[in-house]
């Protein structure tokens, strides 16, 4: 099992942008599916992005006109960049991995392994 840490959340207003992180360590990052998810209060937790281990990506539709997912693999990390946040996107964002390496996006969002979470408030 792969350990996942995220950072990056905070308090912003609407319309800012915020950079969330993810470090990833226990196995080769490159060989991994990788994603992000949310979940707001009172909701399922939703699907937001993939980044399949060749680096093709998946943006949810509700976001896919502002956000963007990216990885360094040499640092290990996956990036969520945010812009033009509403209040909507108030939630905490979880990292995601796949179980098992070389595996596709759809095979991730199966059954992901999620990290511990990072709080995004977005103020009107």
């Amino acid at each position: 099992q792969v350990q996942l840490i995220e950072s990056g959340g905070g308090l912003v207003q609407t319309g800012d942008s915020l950079r969330l992180s993810c470090v990833f360590s226990g196995s080769t990052f490159s060989r991994y599916t990788m994603g992000w998810y949310r979940q707001a209060p009172g909701k399922e937790r939703e699907f937001i992005a993939g980044l399949n281990f060749g680096g093709i990506t998946q943006l949810a539709d509700s976001v896919k006109d502002r956000f963007s997912v990216s990885r360094d693999i040499d640092k290990n990390t996956l990036f969520l960049q945010m812009n033009n946040l509403k209040p909507d996107d108030s939630a905490v964002y979880y990292c995601a991995a796949a179980r098992s390496q070389w595996v596709n996006i759809a095979m991730m969002k199966l059954n992901p392994q999620l990290g511990q979470g990072t709080q995004v408030i977005v103020s009107s």
